[in-house]
């Protein structure tokens, strides 16, 4: 069976809001051709995202706080609870058919976890799951958050990964089950460059969904997209 093209779009530093419509855009377009699939990685500025089972009182930091932060609150209809993207974090947004033969949300799920326990391996990072939890898990903490979302079987969202990020960003959240955090700097010592976890994950995920992937050429220094 021929493998599916998967185009991927590594968008650079990306405001949440555009990353948002862009995903739906690119969902609609998928739903309606069922041709190529798509794969966004990119990083937000300061971020905090709301899921469906996230309680009102999941975000500690009040208007104030988040203004001198220079962070902003959106609501989504992702699974999951509360979670910060920012600075020095890769972000992974799947738009793909999962239609007819991936047709399993869990294993979905499982295979996002796989494809980060890899890219954590690679850099010599233990990383696991933890039975009833979802995202990947280190010794020091979790290191990726996971929150996905199916329309007619074609998702968005995705998974975020912690790389050389302030993790004190999330003591203004009840992150997911209130777990400590970790990132790839912390647990290595030293920062990672985001090109080169982002080569990695591409690897990973061509394999473990068994796609072929292109790069699109995406002009990165779009002036309204840079902050």
């Amino acid at each position: 069976m021929q493998k599916r093209l998967i185009e991927v779009r590594r968008l650079g530093r990306f405001d949440y809001a555009k990353a948002l419509e862009l995903q739906i855009e690119l969902q609609r377009e998928v739903i309606e051709r069922r041709e190529n699939d798509y794969f966004l990685l990119l990083e937000h500025p300061h971020t905090y995202t709301v899921g469906r089972r996230a309680k009102s009182n999941g975000v500690l930091a009040s208007a104030e706080i988040l203004k001198a932060i220079g962070a902003e609150v959106f609501e989504t209809n992702r699974g999951g609870k509360v979670t910060y993207h920012g600075i020095g974090q890769i972000v992974g947004y799947p738009i793909i058919n999962l239609s007819p033969d991936r047709e399993d949300v869990h294993k979905y799920v499982r295979d996002l976890e796989e494809v980060l326990i890899r890219t954590m391996a690679d850099f010599g990072i233990e990383a696991f799951r933890l039975e009833g939890l979802t995202g990947v898990h280190t010794r020091d903490g979790k290191v990726a958050a996971i929150g996905i979302h199916i329309k007619r079987w074609v998702t968005t969202h995705g998974f975020a990964l912690n790389v050389n990020t302030n993790l004190s960003y999330f003591d203004w959240i009840i992150a997911c089950e209130g777990e400590p955090v970790a990132s790839m700097e912390k647990l290595l010592g030293r920062e990672v460059a985001l090109a080169e976890v982002e080569d990695i994950i591409i690897k990973n995920f061509r394999d473990v969904f068994g796609c072929e992937n292109i790069e699109a050429e995406i002009e990165k220094a779009v002036s309204e997209n840079v902050f």
